[in-house]
């Protein structure tokens, strides 16, 4: 007795699905991240002795930040170039003419000192006479 066999079908896996939600995968991820940029500079501040806690004003406020390379941010956005005439620009673009304002210095403990009077230089001559120097309280020492 002689069986005839069933061709046997060839068993495949349609692929065009799964790579159409692959893709949607791909792009759900893509939108959704945020990628996240640091813009602020690292700076730790010098140490004082004595001074007065600044007060909390509802004023707008400028911050200048010296890295300990001597470059600047203002108000966390860094400045491109680190000599007077940007730092001069981008004060009087960032205060619209108002010299008004409190400009905030922060420096970090080891920036040369020539860029601190760069940035005191830079606020003298915009006009700004509200300027504040920022440090942190000296520890005790054991």
């Amino acid at each position: 007795m002689k069986f005839r066999r069933k061709p046997r079908e060839n068993v495949e896996i349609n692929l065009a699905s799964l790579i159409d939600v692959v893709f949607i995968l791909l792009l759900f991820f893509v939108v959704t991240t945020t990628f996240t940029r640091e813009t602020q500079l690292r700076v730790d501040l010098p140490e004082a002795a004595s001074g007065t806690p600044p007060e909390q004003t509802e004023l707008k406020q400028l911050e200048i930040l010296i890295a300990a390379d001597g470059s600047y941010a203002l108000n966390g956005q860094a400045l491109l170039k680190s000599d007077l005439e940007t730092l001069m620009a981008a004060l009087s673009k960032e205060s619209d003419g108002d010299n008004s304002l409190p400009l905030i210095i922060s420096a970090d403990g080891q920036t040369p000192h020539q860029a601190v009077v760069t940035a005191m230089d830079a606020a003298g001559k915009l006009g700004f006479a509200h300027l504040r120097m920022t440090t942190v309280e000296a520890q005790a020492k054991p």
